[in-house]
């Protein structure tokens, strides 16, 4: 007599010995892609309405494999459903769930297809929903921005290059930097929900299925624009999730520089923020300690994703066509990716809106470090200078007042005119900050009507963002 696997396993007939337990639970991706329950669960009652109206299964078949779907979706999303530890995946421990009340019926429901399109069909729903989700909390986060900007947008504050001292900006201005980066973020997760926005199932294991099956009818019912064009590549492609834990890293790397901001801002040295005690901790030695935790932890998570999508690239890294066991390791990096990116922007929103910006501070910390230097080289270059020999007059300046402990604040009209005659006696205002600030109004710049500009822009960039998210999230699926 010929032995077989245990009956759980769909393959049994062709095997004579079956794995070890220990191989199982080795092979087994239940206890990360359970997650995709309710993906798994609408996909294949469209996949059987689908078989159905094509007459490959009965309607009543249909029917009652609908009915006993819908009672597995209520009892897992009410955490009732009982997920046995034998189930090897999310698609086994469904439909033999499925199989177990309905009978034989529940048998034909993978008439037509394979788990290799199943599972790409899963992700690709899971992917689409979470780069949406994604993307509201990237707006949020923004909007968070913009509100601070709104509210600062009189404040001073140094501009660095090279973590020194280098020019006067607007602290709105400054913030504002963080909005585009992660409003190119957004374009980011757009773009991947719309590469995860083809249908693969119907490819069945990789070559198609004989079946008369109809592809677009499923892809409308499950809110997916087409189908996809090759089968092998259907269920081989994992690029829309790379394109997404991409976004989600670049996300991170973002926040990260924001973060390392918000770290070195709120040391006494700088003082330029306080962070709110709702999102700071104390020290179990040092009674007065405040650290800014949260933001160094969203820090640290960046590296997080950056792992994540290292270790997906290097998972399709040389595999041939089509679908590989290797192809299971995907979901960890990207679930991981996406919940880490989500959580560290939930964070952010609150934490920069409770945040105090310290003014006064900010200004002060502008009068040292010579910021006027570029304006007063300039006034030269209006005056008919070459730039260059304007740098090295002012540049010479600026060691002079080094050497002697002032800043170019402190110089009087008659010390500037002994440098270059073309200095008015008005040219105090050239080396006053505000001026220096308010003077730097070309486009994109950092002066006032500049910024009122750029906050115009900022306003109809989220605003399109969240029309493009509300008629994503219209489409039905299933």
């Amino acid at each position: 007599m010929v032995q077989v696997n245990e009956p759980k396993k769909p393959w049994a007939g062709r095997f004579e010995k079956p794995t070890t337990r220990f191989l199982d639970e080795f092979g087994a991706s239940l206890k990360a892609d359970k997650r995709m329950w309710e993906e798994d669960i609408r996909g294949s009652i469209a996949h059987a309405r689908m078989l159905a109206e094509q007459q490959i299964i009965s309607k009543d078949d249909a029917d009652a494999i609908e009915a006993g779907l819908s009672e597995i979706f209520r009892e897992i999303r009410d955490g009732r459903f009982k997920f046995d530890v034998a189930d090897e995946d999310i698609h086994m421990a469904i439909e033999r769930a499925l199989t177990e009340r309905i009978g034989p019926a529940g048998g034909r429901l993978h008439t037509a297809r394979s788990r290799n399109d199943q599972v790409a069909t899963d992700t690709r729903l899971y992917a689409k929903r979470r780069a949406l989700d994604l993307l509201q909390a990237n707006i949020r986060l923004r909007e968070a921005i913009v509100t601070l900007a709104h509210m600062h947008q009189t404040v001073l504050m140094p501009g660095y290059t090279h973590m020194q001292k280098a020019q006067p900006v607007l602290f709105s201005h400054h913030m504002l930097a963080y909005f585009w980066m992660l409003s190119r973020d957004a374009t980011r997760f757009r773009h991947a929900f719309e590469a995860a926005d083809f249908l693969p199932l119907g490819s069945a294991a990789l070559a198609g299925t004989t079946f008369p099956i109809d592809r677009s009818l499923v892809a409308e019912r499950l809110g997916f624009s087409q189908v996809t064009p090759n089968s092998m590549d259907a269920v081989s492609d994992r690029d829309f999730l790379v394109d997404l834990v991409y976004a989600c890293a670049l996300t991170m790397i973002h926040l990260s520089r924001l973060c390392e901001e918000l770290v070195l801002w709120s040391t006494e040295e700088f003082g330029f923020i306080t962070l709110d005690d709702s999102y700071s901790t104390g020290s179990s030695i040092m009674p007065q300690k405040k650290n800014p935790d949260f933001a160094e932890l969203i820090r640290g998570k960046s590296g997080r994703t950056l792992g994540d999508l290292v270790a997906l690239l290097t998972m399709l890294k040389s595999l041939p066509l089509a679908y590989n066991k290797d192809m299971q390791e995907d979901k960890e990096a990207a679930f991981d990716a996406i919940d880490t990116t989500i959580d560290s922007m939930t964070v952010a929103a609150p934490m920069l809106s409770t945040m105090q910006v310290n003014k006064d501070r900010m200004y002060q910390a502008c009068l040292g470090g010579f910021m006027a230097a570029t304006d007063l080289a300039d006034h030269l270059v209006y005056s008919g200078i070459p730039f260059r020999s304007a740098h090295e007059i002012v540049g010479k300046l600026v060691l002079q007042c080094e050497k002697a402990g002032r800043t170019l604040q402190d110089l009087s009209f008659e010390e500037l005119a002994a440098i270059h005659q073309s200095f008015a006696e008005d040219s105090g205002k050239l080396v006053d900050i505000r001026s220096v600030v308010s003077r730097r109004n070309s486009e994109g710049g950092t002066g006032p009507e500049a910024l009122s500009l750029q906050l115009e822009r900022v306003n109809e960039t989220i605003a399109s963002d969240i029309d493009w998210l509300e008629d994503a999230r219209a489409v039905p699926w299933a």
